[in-house]
């Protein structure tokens, strides 16, 4: 008997653009998931320069088009991350999905807050604008050092979120925030780092990332939240509809979205 869809699949921090994240891992996932709704809670790109997606990166967003096409009955919602600023307008007419600063809903009596954490991590709000651009460049540039960049700039994620303890951070903001808003769950990104918090009849989740060894995804089913791992060698067989939308070129994206087909070879403004 097959498993009913889940009212809810929510994950973030893939950093397309970056030599990290597991695009092709992240869309096996959705594709061997059934779904009523998708969240994207953030930090989906490493930054503006979408010279630098790869052919798999491309996938996952031809994917998420195909996915926001009212036929599939499945609702796509893409919160903003810190480095998904400017990129608002785009990704609407890209992949054909609302892109929120924070997302609100209603389910099974409960207010439930997506929002991707940024906003409770003083230090990237204090020095957001030269930060952020930092430490993407300096990312970049130690992943393409050597064939160990990855996991070097891997380490250095996981020192940061340590040192700047974004995680207890990032959770105790949020309940502030979900408490001054009468909700009683709310889901971040941001920290790399799953995790989740029970306090005064509030839940806190947070999604983890897909750029680290360790991928991490949220589903909801009714009344019951769970952080998953994700598990390379799902066997999932796609159809011959299916292997034509993993065949997706940027321009092939860029042209369904209405895009000029020069996009992809921009960079676009801050």
């Amino acid at each position: 008997m097959q498993a009913p869809p889940y009212d809810l699949v929510i994950l973030s921090d893939l950093h397309l653009g970056s030599e990290l994240p597991k695009a092709r891992e992240a869309l096996d996932l959705l594709r061997s998931l059934s779904f009523r709704r998708l969240i994207l809670l953030g930090d989906i790109f490493c930054d503006l320069n979408f010279r630098r997606l790869k052919k798999e990166h491309w996938q996952f967003l031809s994917y998420i088009r195909k996915l926001s096409n009212p036929k599939r009955n499945v609702e796509v919602v893409w919160v903003e991350g810190n480095h998904d600023y400017g990129l608002t307008d785009v990704m609407s007419h890209l992949v054909g999905v609302p892109v929120y600063q924070e997302y609100i809903w209603e389910a099974d009596g409960q207010r439930n807050i997506a929002i991707h954490g940024h906003q409770f991590d003083n230090f990237i709000i204090k020095n957001h604008m030269f930060m952020n651009g930092l430490a993407s460049h300096l990312y970049l540039f130690i992943q393409k050092l050597s064939s160990k960049g990855k996991l070097v700039a891997q380490l250095l994620d996981r020192l940061n979120t340590c040192w700047q303890r974004l995680t207890p951070k990032v959770a105790n903001g949020a309940m502030a925030y979900a408490r001054s808003r009468g909700a009683s769950r709310i889901f971040c990104g941001h920290t790399h780092e799953a995790f989740t918090l029970v306090q005064d009849g509030i839940s806190y989740y947070n999604t983890g990332s897909w750029a680290n060894s360790r991928c991490t995804y949220i589903t909801i089913l009714g009344r019951e939240v769970s952080v998953n791992e994700y598990v390379k060698g799902i066997d999932y067989r796609y159809t011959g509809e299916e292997r034509r939308e993993a065949a997706a070129s940027p321009i092939e994206v860029a042209a369904e979205s209405g895009l000029s087909v020069d996009f992809e070879y921009e960079n676009i403004p801050g």
